[in-house]
């Protein structure tokens, strides 16, 4: 691939183009199917820009947590696993934060005008 337009340049630049141009001479179910592909183009971009860096820390943490390495995959099979036999549990040190960082960084790049999301932000911030 070329080095410019980026690839979340092009899906932007396409998203945009469905959102701004498109859509507005839509309507009916081809408005929303427009309006859902849309939204499909806003997940890509986020995450190629961001989604690389999420399962980074994902499998830094799986790896601290579990003492093993891998992918991503199979390290998160492991842990499933190990949680599916009782020996992890809540009480795991570093299970509840892996899991809740996993999860936020999920729904960052899924949802993040989510209000669940930002209030999960906001405390932990505070």
């Amino acid at each position: 691939m070329q080095d410019q337009p980026s690839l979340a340049e092009l899906v932007c630049a396409a998203r945009e183009f469905l959102s701004e141009h498109a859509l507005p001479e839509l309507s009916g179910h081809t408005a929303f199917h427009a309006r859902v592909a849309a939204n499909v183009l806003r997940i890509v971009e986020r995450q190629l820009v961001s989604g690389e860096e999420h399962e980074n820390a994902e499998v830094d943490r799986l790896k601290a947590l579990l003492g093993d390495t891998g992918s991503a995959e199979d390290l998160n099979r492991q842990l499933c696993r190990r949680i599916r036999s009782g020996e992890f549990g809540l009480d795991t040190p570093g299970l509840f934060d892996h899991l809740w960082a996993t999860t936020i960084g999920k729904v960052a790049i899924d949802q993040p005008k989510y209000s669940g999301y930002k209030k999960a932000l906001g405390e932990a911030k505070s």
